[in-house]
């Protein structure tokens, strides 16, 4: 984890000097994750946010380069049918997310991005919450159990408008998020992304 947030910080420090003189600004995006494994008999969207800062450097007419850094909360649920009732559990996973995206401009406004991104995970609970909604409870769960570090590929699409930027984004996770935690079936994060962005 000490090594996790050291490498986050050294390229918190780079992306800052990297876009000074470029287009900067805040995001935040709607999720909808999930885990995903090579049998799925029974997946289970959960819905999330992230929210954070972006750094967009041109290098062309038609390519920039935009690193991020974001929270990003992530995880599955499980639908359980038990004799005092029916509800699910919410896996919550916290990221601190860095995707580094490679833009292509189609015109003035439309762009398409795809790129790496590596994540620390900072924490894990799980929710128990009744078919009527109601939170039984909530339940720190051990790191130790976790993958604390991810990483894996995202692709999207968006468009530029004055003064911000929109679009939709799907991030797919290489590495097993939870090896020793059996209800998590060595799942991989898969997450679907509705952001939008204002410029400093």
């Amino acid at each position: 984890m000490k090594k996790s947030i050291l490498v986050i910080a050294i390229l918190f420090s780079g992306f800052c000097g990297f876009a000074q003189n470029d287009q900067s600004g805040i995001r935040g995006s709607f999720n909808l994750s999930n885990l995903y494994v090579d049998d799925v008999n029974d997946e289970n969207t959960k819905p999330g946010f992230s929210a954070g800062v972006y750094f967009r450097k041109s290098i062309s007419e038609a390519l920039s380069i935009q690193p991020e850094i974001n929270y990003s909360l992530k995880g599955s649920q499980i639908t359980y049918n038990g004799l005092f009732g029916n509800g699910n559990y919410r896996f919550n996973l916290s990221y601190i997310e860095i995707p580094v995206l490679a833009n292509i401009h189609l015109g003035e406004s439309l762009y398409i991005s795809a790129g790496p991104y590596v994540a620390a995970l900072i924490a894990a609970k799980v929710k128990d919450i009744d078919g009527d909604g109601s939170v039984n409870s909530v339940r720190e769960l051990d790191r130790d159990d976790f993958n604390t570090f991810d990483y894996g590929v995202a692709a999207g699409l968006g468009f530029d408008f004055t003064g911000g930027t929109a679009g939709v984004r799907y991030n797919y996770g290489l590495n097993e998020v939870a090896p020793d935690v059996q209800s998590l079936d060595n799942g991989k994060n898969s997450v679907l992304q509705f952001f939008i962005g204002f410029a400093f």
